[in-house]
C-alpha cells in the first residue's frame, strides 16, 4: 500500500528486501484527500519543522480530482518495479482500502504486506496509521517502511 509514487530508492529498497528471491507486487494506491488526513498531515509538517508543507496542505486535490494523479502515480509506479525485474499489478482503492487490502492478501495469498508511506507520527502514536491498522486486519505480517522523498 503506498501513498505517492515510488522513487527510485523506494524501488531499489522494496525490490531487493528479500535478496535474490524472486517477489511480486500488488500495489494498492491509496489517495490522500480525507480533511481529518489533512489536519493530521498538517500537525506532522509543524512535528517535522516543515512548516512550508504545513501551510501548503489543502494544496493537494481532494475527492474525485484526486483520482488521475493517484491513477497516474500507480502507473509509474508499475513501471518502475517492473523495470527492475519484478511483476507488479495494482489499482486504486478509495473506499475501504482495509478491506480491499484484505481481499487482496487473500485471494492472492500473500506472504507480507508493505505499507510504504511518510511519517505520520500523529496517527503512529495513536495507532491509526496504516500499518497499524492493517495488522489488525490481514493475517499476515505488515511491514511499515518510510518512503523517500523526491
Amino acid at each position: 500500500m503506498i501513498e505517492k509514487p515510488l522513487t527510485p530508492e523506494d524501488v531499489e529498497f522494496v525490490t531487493t528486501l528479500h535478496g535474490d528471491e524472486r517477489i511480486s507486487f500488488i500495489v494498492l494506491m491509496q489517495p490522500r484527500g480525507d480533511q481529518a488526513d489533512v489536519l493530521l498531515r498538517a500537525i506532522d509538517d509543524v512535528a517535522l519543522g516543515e512548516l512550508r508543507d504545513a501551510a501548503n496542505e489543502g494544496d493537494e486535490p481532494e475527492g474525485k480530482e484526486a483520482r488521475e494523479p493517484a491513477r497516474l502515480a500507480l502507473q509509474h509506479s508499475l513501471l518502475a518495479l517492473r523495470a527492475a525485474g519484478s511483476e507488479a499489478v495494482g489499482q486504486v482503492v478509495e473506499e475501504h482500502p482495509l478491506d480491499s487490502l484484505k481481499t487482496v492478501v487473500d485471494e492472492a495469498e500473500a506472504d507480507e504486506v508493505i505499507v510504504l508511506t511518510a511519517p505520520h507520527y500523529v496517527e503512529e502514536f495513536f495507532h491509526r496509521d496504516w500499518a497499524s491498522r492493517a495488522r489488525h486486519k490481514v493475517g499476515v505480517p505488515v511491514l511499515k517502511l518510510f518512503a523517500h522523498s523526491e
